[in-house]
């Protein structure tokens, strides 16, 4: 039962989709970051659903075809992941000291920085979508498994920013050896079928992401110490951009 509950932990904070209530207790957080990439395999189906019924009505690499599958995300997820993006995005262009920066990452404002990014970001990702081929809907499928996949090793490997917040709840709660053991079975899952459905060109895409979370890495301990939620939801949105990309341009 305390499985279906760290199921339902993950699935209500990282996503919109109706959960029924259970008790954030010591017991149910203990495995809840397993299931983060449960998420992603939501996104995904509904990914390549989307686009093969869209490909089929109105062919791929349309306008609406690109529109419909950069928004899919952002249905499932209500955003909670570009909100990390945007505060990150306003934090790192203050070139303030680490204590601003984690000020600013606090603040329930939209600064221009924020903004001007994600107008940049969706405009690369209708473009990406609109050259990605229906035969890659599969491999794009997996990489919202795989970004998730890094992102929970980050939260239950990396030193936080600050000592509360509720990226450091699922922090204390985890039982982070067995957790990260899950995740990196969820990261070679997904390895594999990005072989398998993409190739070679699917394994650059792995690669990129990999690359994507030692920048990552690299990136929050040097301007703000550690990692928050807001920095691994702007990992998060990154890595999927450049693992698309990959997919979509070669």
């Amino acid at each position: 039962m305390w499985l279906l509950n760290a199921m339902i932990i993950a699935i209500a904070m990282y996503s919109k989709i109706p959960m029924p209530r259970v008790d954030w207790n010591e017991k149910n957080m203990r495995y809840a970051m397993c299931f983060f990439p449960l998420v992603g395999v939501i996104i995904g189906v509904l990914e390549a659903v989307a686009g093969n019924l869209i490909t089929v009505w109105k062919g791929e690499g349309t306008f609406f075809y690109a529109v419909v599958l950069t928004l899919v995300p952002i249905f499932i997820t209500g955003g909670i992941h570009l909100d990390g993006f945007a505060d990150t995005m306003d934090a790192k262009s203050s070139y303030g000291d680490r204590e601003k920066k984690l000020e600013i990452l606090k603040d329930p404002h939209t600064g221009a920085f924020a903004i001007i990014s994600l107008c940049c970001y969706f405009l690369l990702c209708v473009g990406i979508f609109s050259e990605i081929r229906t035969e890659r809907l599969f491999a794009a499928a997996l990489v919202f498994v795989f970004s998730r996949s890094l992102s929970g090793i980050s939260v239950v490997s990396f030193q936080a920013a600050k000592n509360s917040g509720l990226l450091r709840t699922f922090q204390d709660g985890a039982q982070k050896r067995n957790v990260r053991i899950v995740l990196i079975f969820w990261l070679f899952a997904t390895v594999v079928g990005f072989y398998l459905t993409a190739g070679l060109c699917g394994v650059a895409a792995a690669v990129v992401g990999l690359a994507v979370f030692f920048y990552y890495y690299q990136f929050s301990r040097k301007q703000f110490g550690g990692i928050t939620g807001d920095l691994a939801g702007y990992f998060l949105q990154l890595c999927e951009l450049f693992m698309l990309a990959v997919l979509a341009l070669f």
